[in-house]
């Protein structure tokens, strides 16, 4: 642990957190660049890791687009049931808060949101797609979610080729129910507007094995 590390955690330090407007103006003002890798949690500004374990932070991983692909294709099915997928793009859950998870069914059409962002009561879900992000996902944006009443939170576990799927917040402490945990020959299932979920095999969000990678996770 660094010096600087040691001294944040100290119980004497004063932390000030920066809320969902301040947030804003710092957009506004150009000391954050609008569309920059960066999100708002609890308070922190935070860069967005979507790598892959042990490689730079500062890439995306291949293995991480492919389900970001995939939740974007049920779009067409989400719609007809009067809701839609929004990929990686932000979500207000203030005063704290300004995550952009890659994946969120929003109620209604994009054209709801045109002047405004969801927030927790347009939400009927969030989807997370964690490789070197697991830990952060499993525990930080779980809480932040919880907390902020989203009532389904998912999460697609590159790592070990499951779905965890998270319900029953309780906003108060910031913690869900323990998690249903979907393996690779199981199906999800996403909530919609109209009540009817939209169901798809979990395989189907991950990147097949092929056998020169020789199966990172252990699965073929």
């Amino acid at each position: 642990m660094t010096l600087m590390s040691r001294e944040l955690n100290d119980p004497r330090t004063r932390l000030f957190p920066i809320t969902v407007r301040q947030y804003h103006r710092m957009m506004d003002q150009g000391i954050i660049e609008e569309g920059e890798p960066y999100e708002l949690l609890n308070g922190m500004i935070v860069r967005k890791d979507r790598s892959a374990q042990g490689e730079d932070p500062m890439t995306v991983g291949h293995e991480h687009i492919y389900p970001v692909s995939a939740l974007d294709e049920l779009n067409a099915r989400l719609r007809r049931l009067g809701c839609y997928m929004r990929i990686q793009q932000p979500i207000s859950l203030p005063p704290l808060s300004e995550p952009e998870p890659d994946g969120a069914i929003a109620r209604g059409s994009k054209e709801d949101y045109a002047d405004r962002l969801p927030t927790w009561d347009d939400l009927l879900c969030v989807i997370e797609v964690a490789d070197a992000s697991l830990a952060r996902d499993r525990v930080s944006k779980l809480e932040m979610y919880a907390r902020g009443g989203i009532e389904r939170y998912f999460i697609v576990n590159l790592r070990d080729r499951v779905v965890e799927c998270y319900t029953e917040p309780v906003r108060r402490k910031g913690r869900y129910a323990p998690p249903l945990i979907l393996s690779i020959r199981q199906r999800v299932t996403f909530p919609t507007a109209a009540g009817k979920g939209v169901t798809m095999a979990v395989r189907e969000l991950f990147p097949p094995v092929l056998p020169s990678r020789g199966g990172r996770n252990g699965h073929k």
